[in-house]
């Protein structure tokens, strides 16, 4: 039987993030994806439109009539709309600690629109991070969380060892929108810092690979891997999907 990763997380009309995303990520990794969406998106290959939020109540029983019937061995995390969303999936995650949940910290869309609230910010932070088995904010969510300035690797393992401070186990700090020629993330966690560095790929078909990551370590979390492995195979598995990207759209 394939390995099961819930994904909870909003639609993306255009196929590229979101949970269209997430689905083709664990689908090609070889889990069973299963999904409760947060949120319709009005979105293109330019950016996200405009949205509609799904009833907080109808995102959890989503997730509680999955993992009641169908289970799940990881579950990831991405566009939580609001505080009251937020705080609907927590109440209905906490009951399952040993499943590793992945928290994408979905806050902009690549094209600058908002997808999380302050007060959902503050919501995620002190509900979602102490269930999760891993943290996956990018340099700009990073420096929104921690009130940190974040200009280069050094700043991430700052970051990061900032937001296990506030109740994150382990935080992935993704450097891609840092200058340079190589793209350095940093994962962070009790048993200390471990940084991995590519090449960056020059492409502008980059739309939805945050989603893809987290998806793809949930993934791995799900088959067993640990979570530097997760980690390690997901980057693998995003590099690849830039090297091949579509050009789709405008």
């Amino acid at each position: 039987m394939p390995s099961r990763v819930l994904i909870v997380a909003g639609s993306d009309s255009s196929g590229g993030a979101g949970i269209q995303a997430d689905i083709k990520t664990s689908s090609a990794l070889g889990a069973y994806a299963m999904t409760a969406i947060t949120a319709v998106t009005v979105q293109d290959s330019t950016g996200v439109h405009s949205f509609y939020a799904i009833p907080p109540a109808i995102v959890a029983a989503q997730i509680e009539t999955v993992l009641a019937d169908i289970g799940a061995d990881a579950i990831k995390t991405g566009m939580l709309v609001s505080a009251p969303t937020v705080g609907a999936v927590a109440a209905v995650l906490k009951p399952h600690a040993s499943i590793p949940i992945v928290v994408d910290t979905v806050m902009l869309s690549k094209s600058g629109a908002a997808l999380l609230d302050d007060t959902g910010v503050e919501a995620m932070t002190h509900l979602l991070f102490p269930l999760a088995a891993l943290v996956t904010p990018n340099a700009p969510e990073a420096a929104r969380l921690t009130n940190l300035e974040i200009a280069t690797p050094d700043d991430l393992v700052r970051a990061g060892e900032r937001l296990l401070e506030a109740g994150a186990r382990a935080v992935l700090v993704k450097g891609g929108h840092l200058e340079g020629d190589t793209v350095t993330d940093v994962l962070v966690d009790a048993g200390g810092v471990r940084m991995f560095r590519s090449r960056r790929i020059e492409n502008r078909n980059t739309h939805g690979t945050g989603c893809t990551l987290a998806s793809a370590i949930a993934t791995g979390l799900a088959q067993g891997l640990s979570l530097e492995e997760a980690v390690s195979r997901a980057r693998i598995f995003v590099q690849e999907a830039i090297r091949a990207g579509l050009p789709l759209g405008k």
